[in-house]
């Protein structure tokens, strides 16, 4: 009597190539969002109001907005508007552009050198909260892109939409990054928490109303935290790039050694 064949579900090891150049980019890119709080300390020192702005009462959207006057009850006049608005959009191309070229399957190992995604045969190697997260950052960035294109006081109820679309899908993102990560690298808790503040903080801001004595303050604990956390998942991506390409490169020349002395040896 013969024994029955063995079945198909034998998993295999995949690894991903973390040395492209692909991979780099989307990194810098992700890297590139702290060109924000360059933009938003040289518009504040332009800032031509009856009252000096500040970052404890005064909401981010006012830096960017077109004209001068009142707006919901606030005297707001932003000389530098346009690099307001345009760090805004630069900013989200960074975080969609850093989301596309980091590929789910990276994110997912990036963390910590030795890191292997076992998969079925036949299936796409991915991580289910890797893609979620991959997912969640280009429509932060979307987000943050729609509140530099359409000002506050645009007229148009999309701004808020998109700050919204930023503050909420770029907590989450965070905080499945950080989650994956946290056993991987001591950033991996870093990205954590500041997934955890901005969505404490949306939420506290949902419902307040905003009406707190420092609504700036709460807005910034909504945004900045999505601004540091992605920029420390371009850092922790970037580091884990350059670790395999310079060991990708000792590796070669070990092999050149190897073969140059396999060649060389005496005549007998």
């Amino acid at each position: 009597m013969t024994a029955p064949a063995p079945t198909a579900s034998r998993q295999l090891i995949y690894i991903p190539d973390v040395a492209s150049t692909r991979f780099y980019a989307g990194a810098l890119a992700k890297l590139s969002v702290l060109q924000y709080f360059v933009a938003e300390a040289a518009v504040i020192g332009a800032w031509a109001g009856r009252e000096p702005y500040s970052r404890r009462t005064g909401y981010i959207s006012d830096l960017g907005a077109l004209g001068c006057g009142e707006f919901s009850g606030r005297d707001v006049c932003s000389p530098a508007h346009l690099l307001m608005n345009a760090s805004f959009v630069v900013q989200g191309i960074g975080m969609m552009v850093g989301a596309l070229l980091l590929s789910a399957t990276v994110i997912g190992v990036a963390a910590r050198a030795g890191v292997r995604l076992a998969v079925a045969p036949g299936k796409r190697p991915t991580s289910a909260s890797a893609f979620a997260a991959r997912s969640l950052t280009v429509t932060a960035g979307a987000g943050t892109v729609i509140v530099g294109l359409v000002p506050e006081d645009a007229g148009s109820n999309w701004h808020l939409a998109g700050a919204l679309m930023y503050f909420a899908a770029g907590g989450l993102a965070l905080t499945l990054i950080g989650w994956l990560w946290r056993r991987q690298s001591p950033l991996g808790w870093v990205i954590l928490a500041c997934g955890a503040v901005s969505l404490a903080a949306l939420i506290t801001g949902g419902v307040t109303e905003m009406q707190v004595p420092e609504p700036g303050t709460l807005e910034r604990l909504m945004g900045y935290p999505v601004t540091i956390g992605t920029a420390a998942v371009g850092l922790v991506v970037a580091q884990r790039v350059r670790q395999e390409r310079v060991a990708l490169k000792a590796a070669r020349a070990q092999a050149g050694a190897a073969r140059s002395t396999g060649t060389a040896g005496p005549i007998g």
